[in-house]
């Protein structure tokens, strides 16, 4: 049987330079045990300079080279030089295949000798690659949510519940909060220009047409892309990147049955029950300046009940719930598409957002012209 050494390492600190020798076979049992001991040493160490000694390195496996590559990322990270003395060609050339810095230098690098055609090109294939993407997103999440649906024992009802209170529930304070600041500044503003026709009392018309059929739905949805949206992003985007989600997919599971599906069903619910409610703090805004100019509250649920008809309350409440499910559902995209990174949680919280709001104005302007030609 052969006779395999042990790896064993000693460490030197001369002038602020810090020598670390290590000998023997780095293999998968004995390279833990210097990893960890050795990673206490370093970061207890002030230094300059982080020297490896592995002339006496006679063979080295993936977790040795892995090693040598944490050794020169430690020094980087406390700032201080890298060195290493004495390794073997054959590992020095897998130590550096396996540097990201070297590939991503080598990778920029070749990208800059690209023509315009090559770099249209290859944004081209980018771009198709993010559409197939964006199809399969959608293709499967509508084929899960149509089955969640006609079976809701499939659905993780307690999950939708947790996100719907995390999500819904509280974000009720600044939806009212909003709903209110907006129906008062609505109504004032609009009340002084038609004072001078005495039409004050149109203003209850004017906000209440305003609210349930427009702003309630739109403001509602644009909250929920900021507060909600970017929330599934950053939760899924962090998930992909500590790769829990590639976790889930080696146990057999799905991550959009698992992690997308309760957040668009509680983005489906949410968005209509907090429409409700923003309209009714919005209205109860506009009713405090009506009464300020002297027209009684029942005055005002009368002009109120007069302007608005079911079909409007319905219209305002099916857009709500539309945007509840896009604005949800670009979130959990975002957050499955996050790269890798320390940056891309950030990245893909951003998008949702802004994607999200976007996709809020198309929508609305599609609705408008839509209701418009159906008469509602």
């Amino acid at each position: 049987m052969e006779n395999r050494k042990e790896a064993e390492y000693k460490t030197f600190i001369e002038n602020e330079i810090f020598i670390l020798e290590i000998s023997g076979i780095l293999d998968v049992i004995s390279t833990p045990k210097i990893w960890q001991e050795t990673d206490s040493i370093l970061h207890k160490n002030k230094f300059k300079k982080l020297i490896i000694q592995a002339r006496d390195i006679h063979d080295c496996e993936g977790v040795g080279i892995a090693l040598l590559f944490h050794y020169k990322k430690v020094a980087k990270h406390l700032e201080a030089e890298f060195e290493i003395q004495g390794l073997e060609k054959k590992f020095e050339d897998l130590l550096n295949f396996f540097t990201h810095e070297n590939e991503t230098k080598a990778l920029v690098n070749f990208q800059d000798s690209w023509n315009t055609p090559e770099k249209i090109g290859f944004r081209t294939v980018q771009i198709w690659e993010e559409t197939k993407f964006i199809i399969n997103f959608i293709g499967e999440c509508s084929v899960l949510l149509f089955s969640s649906f006609k079976n809701p024992s499939k659905i993780k009802w307690f999950e939708v519940i947790k996100v719907a209170e995390n999500a819904g529930v509280n974000a009720l304070p600044i939806i009212v909060l909003i709903g209110f600041l907006l129906g008062l500044i609505m109504s004032f503003q609009s009340a002084i220009p038609m004072q001078r026709f005495g039409a004050e009392i149109f203003v209850a018309n004017l906000v209440s047409m305003s609210l349930f059929r427009e702003l309630g739905p739109l403001m509602t949805a644009i909250i929920i892309a900021g507060r909600t949206a970017s929330s599934f992003a950053a939760e899924l985007g962090t998930m992909k990147v500590s790769e829990e989600i590639d976790a889930i997919t080696t146990m057999g599971l799905s991550p959009l049955q698992f992690l997308v599906i309760p957040r668009l069903i509680a983005g489906i619910i949410i968005s209509p029950m907090l429409t409700i409610f923003f309209t009714l703090a919005g209205l109860i805004g506009s009713a405090v300046v009506m009464m300020s100019f002297q027209y009684p509250f029942i005055t005002f649920v009368n002009q109120v009940l007069s302007a608005v008809k079911n079909g409007d309350m319905l219209g305002g409440l099916f857009k709500a719930t539309v945007f509840g499910g896009v604005v949800s559902a670009i979130g959990c995209f975002h957050g499955l598409n996050t790269s890798t990174g320390a940056s891309s949680v950030g990245e893909s919280t951003t998008k949702s957002v802004v994607n999200g709001i976007i996709s809020i104005a198309v929508l609305d302007g599609v609705f408008s012209v839509l209701f418009y030609y159906l008469g509602v």
